[in-house]
């Protein structure tokens, strides 16, 4: 059954209703080659975070340590377009964190990767195929990512960065940590998008607050008059001191 649905996954292009749809009509496809290694819903080594999901992977193939989902993990996403500010503050929480601290993030440009070079141990999870590197000029960060890291994806082998992969995608960097931490956004982007994901599963999130023209804040101040936590040293440190053991 494992061999089973792994091919269908591959089949569908990770896509989850058709895979359920196959799945429920008892489909039989031909073996399917699979270049990496693979996890299937129920298995003993599938992430738990991800069951914390409405709508669980079927299928997720990875490269590297996939134990590192079920250590202490944070989500940090922002925008693609960061400015200076941002980019010192993510380096600073990161590194404040602690060296414990498993750093999940989207490879995409801007704070994801930041976060990513940023951290001692990282995930990241990719809106397409886990062969594919996305975007390309990242190319150097994925090949670290998959040998020392985590890398992972819904999506097998070259399956196209489509527009839609990811908001679906980004359903799973906010189901990997119950804390989220939004370094930038603007108010009609993938970082909104992951933030109400998260909120939706009462996962604890902290923005980083903004002068009021910044462009840049313009998300992370809405995030926080919807209720996130306005992310502050003190509220770090706080963190860090009640956390005990679990940063550091």
């Amino acid at each position: 059954m494992r061999e089973k649905i792994k091919d269908i996954a591959i089949v569908c292009g990770g896509n989850y209703n058709k895979i359920v749809k196959m799945l429920q009509r008892k489909v039989t496809v031909k073996p399917q080659k699979c270049t990496s290694n693979y996890v299937i819903y129920g298995e003993k080594e599938y992430p738990q975070c991800f069951y914390r999901l409405q709508y669980p992977p079927l299928v997720l193939f990875y490269y590297g340590k996939l134990e590192l989902l079920n250590n202490n993990c944070i989500a940090v996403v922002g925008s693609r377009d960061c400015d200076d500010y941002s980019i010192t503050q993510t380096r600073w929480l990161i590194e404040s964190l602690g060296k414990q601290t498993v750093v999940v993030s989207g490879l995409a440009k801007g704070i994801d990767t930041i976060a990513h070079q940023s951290s001692k141990q990282t995930v990241a999870i990719l809106g397409c195929g886990i062969d594919r590197v996305y975007p390309a000029c990242n190319r150097a960060l994925y090949e670290d990512i998959k040998k020392n890291h985590l890398l992972i994806s819904e999506f097998p082998n070259d399956t196209k960065p489509l527009k839609y992969h990811f908001p679906w995608r980004n359903r799973l960097i906010a189901a990997s940590s119950k804390r989220l931490f939004v370094m930038s956004a603007s108010l009609k982007s993938g970082t909104m998008h992951t933030a109400h994901e998260a909120m939706k599963m009462d996962s604890e999130l902290y923005c980083l607050p903004y002068p009021i023209d910044n462009v840049n804040g313009e998300g992370c101040h809405l995030l926080i008059n919807e209720g996130a936590t306005v992310l502050t040293k003190e509220v770090v440190m706080d963190m860090i001191k009640t956390r005990e053991g679990e940063f550091g």
